[in-house]
């Protein structure tokens, strides 16, 4: 039950958070930010939001200070439009998922050159004995005595 609750809830402060930065805060550090997950404690206490800024490593570094200096604000609209007894705190956390997603491309790609470097000398490569290794029944009796 908790976790359903827990999961509600992040889901739900998840949307609020997404709502309040699309109208916009009057902060201009502020950059092209996207909530990804929210995460909740068991006992409701604390929130996790990972974000990611579309942009420069600048625009990520100014923000995050932007999201930091307006944690106050956004945890007051979660207060206002959720119907429980106490708000959770508010941390923003950026996102490592772009990086991921790129450091995963470049595996993905260096996989497919080797591929093709095997495919490559497969195509050119000979069977080592036998063309036909196997011992067929008509074979084994043209061999006895």
């Amino acid at each position: 039950m908790a976790g359903e609750r827990q999961a509600r809830l992040a889901d739900r402060i998840r949307v609020i958070l997404a709502e309040r930065l699309e109208k916009g805060l009057r902060d201009p550090r502020l950059g092209f930010v996207t909530i990804t997950d929210v995460r909740v404690s068991g006992d409701l206490q604390h929130a996790s939001v990972f974000y990611t800024v579309l942009g420069s490593e600048e625009e990520r570094v100014s923000s995050g200070a932007a999201l930091a200096s307006a944690t106050g604000m956004l945890r007051s609209e979660v207060g206002r439009q959720l119907s429980t007894r106490l708000v959770p705190t508010l941390e923003f956390i950026p996102d490592a998922l772009p990086e991921n997603a790129d450091h995963i491309t470049a595996l993905l790609r260096q996989a497919q050159e080797r591929d093709a470097e095997v495919a490559k000398l497969a195509s050119s490569a000979s069977h080592a004995g036998e063309s036909d290794p196997y011992v067929r029944a008509d074979d084994a009796e043209d061999e006895r005595p």
